[in-house]
């Protein structure tokens, strides 16, 4: 079927509309364009890439709260350590004296399933749906160890090696409260291995623990560092 009007002529092929421009002068018919089917497709839409450089500082803030070195730990904002300080001392209390996750998280003053998301690899959660310690953890711990140089902090991603130096510190003041050295005898010539890898060597010898402990610089308030 075709249709005049003025210079324009539209042929109906199916759901294809195909116009002709037909000159004045002319005779000759020229094709002038084709347009769409009647029901047009909808084009796909094509989905963005992801920006990965968004995504990876993304990733790199959440995994902040999980310091892995000494130096992640000291950058972070003061409440963020004391924070990071009380998921593992939950994480200790509950292995040493079997106390349940709430329980321990209440006693820090912190909220469970913070200490579950901050700690979890320190975790194991039993048939019963409630959580226990794992017999050891890697979580980092920044301590203060007495060697044969003085105070030092160091940082350990050991718990045993944790628990090592607080019992070498109740030793220490064990022997310079009640003159008992046995615990101390215990730990001679036994060494930590810090995040690095590196042996530390623990004071124990008696001479220089009196010249310290009449000093005064032997009493601390806390096992764990913090930047001032």
């Amino acid at each position: 079927m075709i249709v005049d009007r003025s210079d324009l002529r539209y042929t109906l092929c199916g759901d294809i509309i195909v116009v002709y421009y037909v000159p004045t002068m002319a005779r000759s018919i020229t094709k002038y364009t084709e347009v769409q089917p009647i029901m047009k497709r909808q084009k796909k839409r094509t989905r963005k890439p992801a920006n990965k450089k968004y995504h990876s500082r993304k990733a790199g803030r959440k995994q902040g709260a999980v310091p892995k070195t000494a130096e992640q730990f000291f950058v972070m904002p003061e409440p963020l350590q004391d924070r990071w300080i009380g998921v593992t001392n939950v994480i200790s209390k509950m292995r040493a004296d079997g106390v349940s996750l709430t329980e321990a998280s209440q006693e820090f003053g912190l909220d469970r399933r913070e200490v579950v998301r901050l700690g979890v690899s320190a975790l194991r959660k039993r048939a019963n749906g409630q959580y226990a310690a794992k017999a050891n953890d890697r979580l980092l711990r920044v301590i203060l160890v007495l060697t044969e140089e003085g105070k030092r902090e160091i940082a350990v991603r050991d718990s045993r090696q944790a628990t090592f130096v607080a019992e070498h510190w109740n030793a220490v003041h064990r022997y310079l409260e009640r003159g008992d050295a046995s615990a101390l005898n215990r730990s001679q010539g036994k060494t930590i291995i810090d995040a690095k890898g590196k042996r530390i060597r623990l004071l124990t010898n008696l001479e220089e623990l009196n010249r310290l402990g009449n000093a005064g610089v032997l009493s601390f308030e806390s096992l764990y560092a913090r930047a001032a």
